[in-house]
């Protein structure tokens, strides 16, 4: 016989009891360990039959993931984790993100998670007030930077075409530089606008030479919207903020700011005149769930004027209609292309709360120094080049004599033995490592240990 349809949703104290173990030893492993790439046939060979018409004792289930699957994870929260963009998660935000799973809370709407709304929204105007937005801005919390900068560059389109007054049809661009993030040009595509590309200047975007191409184009009308990097993913590099703000108020275009990777950095006394001009931005979007110590998935997007992003995202429907009423309505649905969305911003405000501002100015200015730190390192190492100086935390080097090949097994080397997680990345073409430190975590000490390996 079936069990009742009911039986999922009641209590069961000794399951409860079983993850809840499982979670308490994950969140005490100090450190985190990076563990490995996974095996495909090993996987599946280990999956079959699982999901079936009876079920298994969770303990089993439990097992499986903890001694099968969860170690065919590369852990982003592990302080060897130096590649791409890691995630560094406080225990409070994880603890907190637990909460919020077992609420099921719908975030979509003030009238169904007022509570949940106002503390996300406490948490947006503490990152507007450090990017020096206005006090009528606002916005939401997103799953990404991709989901962002889609969002805010819908608003950026759909109002050039009101100011316009054109429809679909017409021919609009967006201008970038070529260290742009890969997402805004897929955003490019899904939205039917075309990228106005700008040479980049010392790896940077410039308003002068944002200016120049302007200048240069037949028709420089069509260029409705510029998008600015706080933090380039690979390099860290802030654009020329301030210039682009100029140009783009000159030309009566919008500014979007992707700092999804280095918006963070606002929280640095020691880099902040780096994010000048970005105080002008129409559009703004930081990963928490990058350098602001959330877990995935977590990005908080905000705008200078939410009623633009309203009269764009917000979604008509008769059932609908009761979400839109007056009084304090904050709808998150309104400022992105989601309907249904979990209220992700509440870990980051949980662990804010908990543990204050100032300890994640110092957790951010740790990176920084270890960047800094390493830099040096490099330089005063004679079989390897340091390839810039670094803005943020990303550190691009070369092992002098060193081929594509080479880099790549000594990634692998690196892994297998668990000493980090390093990936190899391009340079102008070229094959190069790259640091990228953001866990507090990191020492200098694991640093020399992973640079001792390329002699």
């Amino acid at each position: 016989m079936y069990a009742a349809p009911d039986r999922m949703h009641k209590p069961d104290n000794e399951l409860v009891d079983l993850v809840f173990d499982y979670m308490r030893e994950r969140l005490q492993y100090d450190p985190v360990p990076l563990d490995h790439p996974g095996d495909g046939a090993h996987l599946r060979e280990v999956l079959a039959g699982l999901l079936n018409d009876r079920g298994n004792d969770p303990a089993d289930v439990l097992k499986l993931y903890d001694h099968e699957l969860s170690r065919a994870v590369i852990s982003a929260d592990s302080p060897r984790y130096l590649s791409f963009i890691p995630c560094a998660p406080t225990k409070a935000a994880l603890l907190f993100d637990m909460v919020v799973s077992c609420a099921s809370l719908q975030g979509i709407s003030w009238l169904e998670a007022a509570g949940a709304i106002a503390a996300e929204n406490q948490v947006l105007r503490l990152i507007a007030d450090r990017a020096g937005l206005p006090a009528a801005a606002g916005g939401v919390f997103v799953s990404g930077g991709s989901a962002g900068n889609l969002s805010a560059l819908v608003v950026a389109r759909d109002t050039a075409r009101r100011r316009l007054g054109v429809g679909p049809e017409a021919r609009l661009r967006i201008a970038v530089a070529d260290q742009v993030h890969s997402s805004v040009k897929n955003t490019f595509n899904i939205i039917g606008v075309e990228a106005f590309p700008v040479p980049a200047v010392d790896r940077r975007l410039t308003g002068a030479a944002l200016r120049a191409a302007l200048d240069a184009d037949p028709h420089p009308e069509t260029v409705v919207a510029v998008v600015g990097t706080a933090g380039t993913t690979n390099e860290g590099i802030i654009d020329d903020l301030a210039g682009i703000a100029e140009v783009a108020r000159e030309r009566e275009m919008w500014f979007h700011v992707d700092g999804a990777y280095g918006g963070a950095g606002l929280f640095a006394p020691s880099v902040r005149e780096r994010y000048n001009g970005i105080e002008h931005a129409d559009s703004f979007v930081v990963d928490p769930h990058k350098w602001l110590f959330a877990p995935f998935d977590c990005a908080a997007l905000l705008y200078r004027d939410p009623r633009l992003a309203r009269a764009v995202h917000t979604q008509d429907a008769g059932y609908l209609d009761v979400l839109h009423t007056e009084g304090d309505e904050w709808n998150p649905t309104d400022y992105a292309y989601h309907l249904t969305r979990r209220a992700r911003g509440l870990p980051l405000w949980f662990s804010l709360a908990v543990h204050g501002v100032q300890a994640y100015t110092d957790a951010i200015e740790t990176g920084l120094r270890l960047a800094r730190d390493t830099a040096q390192l490099i330089r005063d190492t004679e079989h390897l080049e340091l390839l810039h100086d670094p803005q943020l935390t990303a550190v691009c080097f070369r092992r002098t004599g060193w081929t594509h090949d080479d880099y790549y097994r000594w990634s692998r080397r690196l892994l297998a033995d668990q000493i980090g997680f390093v990936t190899p990345t391009g340079w102008d073409g070229e094959t190069v490592a790259r640091f990228a430190f953001l866990h507090p975590g990191t020492t200098m000490e694991m640093v020399q240990e992973i640079l001792d390996t390329m002699r």
